[in-house]
């Protein structure tokens, strides 16, 4: 079967930061929950963990743990993409700790921010925040490490595309 709409999200996804007053159907969210969790793992540990952040207090100083980033505490609901270090250590040693578990994590995150174009939300990933601040909002345990906030919400933005690299310029093809 051929579809191109899996191609029309990754095509169409932006990067969203403002949001409207509205809430997500309890379906939706559900829905980006199972889309991250379908992502692919090393050796499927599937080395990851989500904080599904809603209370308004707790998105609030997640804004302000990411420098301002104060979009971040209109979505109505706020993702903490986290990462287990410990389980892929177990596994794989350093590499596993370092690379996979963060590779476990990456990839569960795009699959939300597919996830949320496909249901017509906007998302954005957001990477610079205060690692031990969020850790700390969220009393995250030491074993998981937060990698990204993301915002989820009914988009009041329609921003335009960016502009892309050439492939030549991101690729080379071995012959």
């Amino acid at each position: 079967m051929v579809s191109d709409d899996v191609l029309k999200c990754i095509y169409n996804r932006r990067s969203i930061r403002s949001f409207l007053p509205r809430q997500l159907e309890p379906w939706k969210e559900e829905e980006l929950l199972k889309a991250a969790n379908s992502a692919p793992s090393a050796g499927n540990l599937q080395a990851r963990f989500f904080y599904v952040v809603k209370n308004p207090e707790a998105k609030s100083n997640l804004s302000r743990a990411a420098y301002g980033q104060y979009f971040i505490e209109n979505a109505p609901l706020v993702f903490v993409a986290c990462s287990d270090s410990v389980a892929s250590l177990k596994r794989y040693g350093r590499r596993g700790e370092t690379l996979y578990a963060l590779q476990d994590a990456t990839a569960s995150i795009q699959n939300i921010l597919l996830a949320a174009t496909a249901l017509d939300l906007g998302s954005c990933w957001v990477g610079a925040f205060d690692e031990e601040e969020v850790r700390e909002i969220l009393s995250i345990p030491k074993h998981l490490r937060p990698i990204a906030l993301i915002p989820v919400g009914y988009s009041n933005d329609k921003p335009l595309g960016t502009s892309r690299k050439s492939l030549g310029e991101i690729a080379k093809v071995m012959i």
